[in-house]
């Protein structure tokens, strides 16, 4: 059974910094994709950050949070993590660890930002 948990989350002032986490349990992940997504009130979730290992390690990251917040993993202590500085009102969202896994997605049940002007 994979799960996901996430933590790291709360408020900050903008211009501040979080770091999020997320716990993997229940398989080896060390080349699934893992990645973090968020969805803000009135919107659609959306893809923060992805980060993929094989024989090289890829990084993906949305326009809007590209060179403020970096994703980085863990394999030995199953976790991915999420460093999030120069924080925006407009990062206030649920943030959502995920990864795919054989095929399938599956997803942490979240944490909150709140980023207040």
């Amino acid at each position: 059974q994979v799960q996901l948990v996430e933590s790291g989350g709360g408020s900050v002032q903008a211009g501040g910094s979080l770091r999020l986490s997320c716990a993997a349990s229940g398989m080896l992940f060390r080349f699934d994709p893992m990645a973090w997504y968020r969805q803000a009130p009135g919107k659609e979730r959306e893809l923060v950050a992805r980060i993929t290992s094989t024989h090289i390690t890829n990084y993906d990251y949305s326009d809007s949070v590209k060179g403020r917040f970096t994703i980085s993993r863990d394999n030995a202590k199953n976790m991915v993590y999420l460093q999030m500085s120069s924080l925006k009102p407009e990062d206030t969202a649920v943030y959502y660890c995920n990864i795919v896994h054989s095929g399938m997605n599956y997803w942490g049940k979240g944490t909150l930002v709140t980023v207040s002007p």
